[in-house]
Parts: structure tokens; sequence; C-alpha cells
């Protein structure tokens, strides 16, 4: 009867420790919410990478338009009896594609929202990374900074070991020239 009482006590303990740690999870992802909110209510660009951006999206737009009327006249040439390969076709559009997003991420409010998206995934990554070691150590097992200060302890012993037995080989060797 103790076993099971021991049992129903264990597990009420780790439905306690899961609901302390879905608690913590649920206030990391509001936090990363509320992060983002800010971040994009920050994106809005100053005039000089809005009108960057536009005059990018504008040329991004000419090179689409320019392979729309490739593919126009290589549609009509294909009509006309002329040989035009579907390749050659998709060709068309991966290579105004190409063309097209370049032109869009040279802009300076490109980066600028790049960057915003990076540090906003930065901090998010640092609200999951305390979530979990909060989490694991409400669950009694080590956390990632714990296990790399114990790393870092064992080679620290490791290095006092090696220099205790570099002496002890030192004074043996001098008690075997001194004894011999």
């Amino acid at each position: 009867m103790s076993d099971s009482y021991e049992f129903g006590s264990q597990w009420a303990e780790m439905a306690e420790r899961m609901s302390e740690s879905m608690e913590g999870s649920m206030e990391a992802q509001s936090a990363f919410m509320e992060s983002w909110t800010e971040a994009m209510e920050s994106s809005v660009p100053d005039e000089d990478e809005f009108a960057d951006g536009m005059e990018g999206y504008a040329q991004a737009y000419e090179v689409w338009m320019d392979a729309a009327e490739q593919l126009v006249e290589r549609t009509e040439d294909a009509a006309a009896g002329e040989d035009v390969s579907f390749t050659e076709l998709r060709d068309i559009w991966l290579q105004s594609a190409n063309e097209a997003f370049k032109e869009v991420m040279d802009t300076s409010a490109f980066a600028a929202a790049n960057g915003q998206l990076v540090e906003s995934m930065m901090e998010m990554q640092s609200e999951v990374n305390e979530a979990s070691e909060d989490t694991l150590e409400r669950m009694g097992m080590p956390t990632g900074t714990q296990l790399d200060e114990v790393g870092e302890r064992l080679v620290e012993l490791e290095r006092r070991q090696h220099a205790v037995e570099s002496k002890l080989d030192r004074v043996l060797k001098q008690l075997e020239d001194g004894g011999a």
C-alpha cells in the first residue's frame, strides 16, 4: 500500500512540475508575442528606407513584366511553329525571379526588416532557452548551464590531476636517482 501511495505522490509531484513548466512556457510565449508586436510596430521604415524599398519593388515589378513579355513572345513563336521548349520558358521565369528578388533584397528597407527579424528571433531563442532551463530545473534535471559548469570543473580537476602526477613523477625520479 505504501508503494502505491509513493507512486501516487511521485505522480502528483510530476504533474505539479509539468503544470509549472507549462505555465513558464506560456509566459515565455506571451513575452515573445509582446516582443514581436513591439518589433513590428517599430519596423515602420523611415522615409528614405520606404522610398528605397518602393524603388526596389518597382524595379522588381519591371523585371517581372519584362519576363511576361518574353513569355508572350516565345509563346507566339511556338504557336507560329517554332520549337520552343518548356525548359526555355521555365528558365525565363527562374532568371527573372532571381533578378526581381535581388532588386528587393538590395534595398535598405529589406536590410532593416531582416535585421529586426534576426533580432526578434535571437530574443525569442534566449527566452526559450531560459524557459527550458527553468523547466529542467523544476523537474529536478540538470540544466545546460549546470552541465557546462560541471564540465568546466571536470576539466580543471583533470588539469590538477595531471599537475599532481607530474610532480609525483619528478619526486619518484629524484628518489630513484638519489637512492641509487
